[in-house]
């Protein structure tokens, strides 16, 4: 049994929404579990129980080093062989048991009750209805939509990180009975019929981003055949070993290899035209003749990305974050009265600059200069300046030796927002950046791609509305607020210039 080898990145996580945290006995707590997932044949039969099961498993191997998969007939025993292999492929060093005995907390999938004592929880769907009980059976339907099942699969795993960890998260507790539709976002289901997605046509769809979010996406899109389109995908990062903490279709053979890359390969076997580009946001609309951009699903990290998304001018965008608090997903369009993109990420006070905010976190405030001079230049940290973040941030120097000759921001990313300095600091020093945990970006990847098929079926109406879920408590009756437009007339939405600049963008 090992925890995984991008456990810091995991601890960074999980240090921010933890209270009374510390590295050693949060690796403690983790190394006393037993997390089971059973299921019975039904469930393995049914494409919605498949997609609950894989991506049940995917986000609890990221965090767990103990996984009992408990297979209730010989139907099952196929299917979690294949859920053993990707387990396996996140975590090598992973301990899987098939006897759920010793389990703690289970999750269950299908319509059996397993003999096993510690916690039961049940997850299951109907279509776009995810469905979670803490009491019995939910079961799964026979389509092949995957809305449902993988929300509830977020569902039933931060439930279980709920319940392990129900001593600190104060306004934890585990779900009662839930149906949650993603047709409505409304609590109380609606009609369980018609749950099928296509056949849909995205047309020209671009998803830019293929961090943690962005994978949440590219999972529900995989299981997605009957859409057709052409869909770019837009990010110009490869695969970090500390991306594996929170991005649920990466594995460790994806390391070091273009997101775009690893996203297309998991997409080909969709009707989807998939287009990669390696490029940022900015790198490539510079190389694109057309501007015209039908459809954006925007799963970028900063307010700051987000509106120069918005300032392309596209003719429709879906937004989807994960922040402290909540996750969620917004719509837009533009010049029509109601709230645009950049309307929601709009500064409201000062903000630190970059080479500010890196100087403070690497506990050299005065070394601003220098900082500044390096993001810039991108030259290599000499070991003398890593001498001091050591002797600031009070850890040893050979820790950081690894990192030198690097650019400051692949040290500061390395070493700081990889976890490597939270570890050794026992998670005292906080890390600036918010890593969400895998259960809230897959969910808020999902309802990402939710909103993109509903408006490609026409079914999503012009009120720009923001829906928000708080996966560290009980699911909440409200769920979708109206958004309003910026009141201050400093967004772009309220110039007329832009506003006709769109209009004849998209006339006729």
């Amino acid at each position: 049994m090992a925890l995984a080898n991008f456990f810091d990145r995991a601890a960074t996580a999980a240090s921010q929404v933890l209270a009374g945290f510390g590295v050693a006995a949060f690796s403690d707590r983790l190394q006393t579990q037993v997390v089971g997932i059973a299921f019975d044949g039904a469930a393995a039969r049914s494409p919605e129980g498949a997609a609950l099961l894989d991506l049940t498993v995917r986000l609890l191997a990221r965090l767990y080093p103990t996984l009992a998969i408990h297979a209730a007939d010989d139907q099952a025993r196929e299917r979690a062989a294949e859920l053993f292999g990707v387990a396996r492929a996140i975590n090598p060093a992973i301990d899987l048991q098939e006897d759920a005995g010793r389990a703690t907390i289970t999750v269950c999938v299908g319509q059996t009750v397993p003999e096993i004592a510690g916690t039961k929880t049940f997850a299951g769907s109907d279509g776009w209805i995810a469905r979670f009980s803490s009491t019995g059976p939910v079961g799964c339907r026979t389509s092949a939509n995957p809305f449902g099942a993988g929300a509830a699969a977020c569902i039933a795993v931060a439930n279980v990180f709920r319940a392990v960890f129900a001593d600190q998260i104060p306004a934890g507790g585990l779900d009662g009975d839930i149906a949650l539709d993603l047709r409505s976002y409304c609590s109380t289901a609606m009609s369980a019929t018609g749950g099928e997605v296509g056949p849909v046509d995205l047309g020209e769809t671009h998803l830019v981003g293929l961090g943690a979010i962005g994978n949440g996406a590219v999972w529900a899109l995989a299981r997605l055949q009957a859409l057709c389109g052409t869909l770019h995908l837009v990010d110009h990062e490869t695969v970090d070993l500390s991306n594996l903490q929170r991005y649920a279709m990466m594995v460790q053979s994806d390391v070091d290899t273009a997101k775009v890359e690893v996203a297309a390969t998991l997409l080909a076997g969709t009707g989807l035209r998939v287009v990669p580009h390696r490029a940022t946001w900015g790198a490539y609309l510079a190389a694109r003749d057309d501007w015209r951009l039908e459809r954006v699903a925007v799963a970028l990290d900063t307010a700051r990305d987000r509106v120069a998304v918005q300032g392309a001018l596209p003719q429709w965008i879906v937004n989807a974050w994960t922040q402290e608090g909540d996750l969620g997903v917004s719509r837009h369009g533009f010049a029509d009265g109601q709230a645009c993109l950049a309307c929601l990420y709009l500064p409201t006070g000062e903000v630190m600059d970059e080479d500010d905010r890196i100087a403070d976190e690497l506990g050299l405030p005065e070394a601003q200069p220098d900082v500044r001079r390096m993001l810039q230049t991108s030259e290599p940290v000499p070991i003398a300046f890593i001498e001091r973040i050591a002797t600031a941030l009070g850890v040893p120097i050979d820790a950081l030796r690894p990192f030198a000759d690097q650019p400051l921001r692949s040290f500061y990313q390395n070493t700081m927002c990889g976890g490597v300095v939270f570890q050794l600091t026992n998670g005292t020093r906080p890390v600036g950046t918010t890593v969400p945990m895998a259960f809230q970006s897959a969910l808020a990847g999902i309802l990402l791609v939710a909103d993109l098929v509903k408006h490609a079926r026409g079914e999503l109406n012009n009120t720009t509305t923001a829906t928000r879920i708080d996966l560290l408590r009980p699911l909440g009756t409200y769920l979708n607020d109206p958004r309003a437009r910026d009141a201050t007339g400093r967004c772009i939405c309220g110039d007329r210039d832009f506003q006709q600049a769109y209009r004849t963008k998209y006339r006729g």
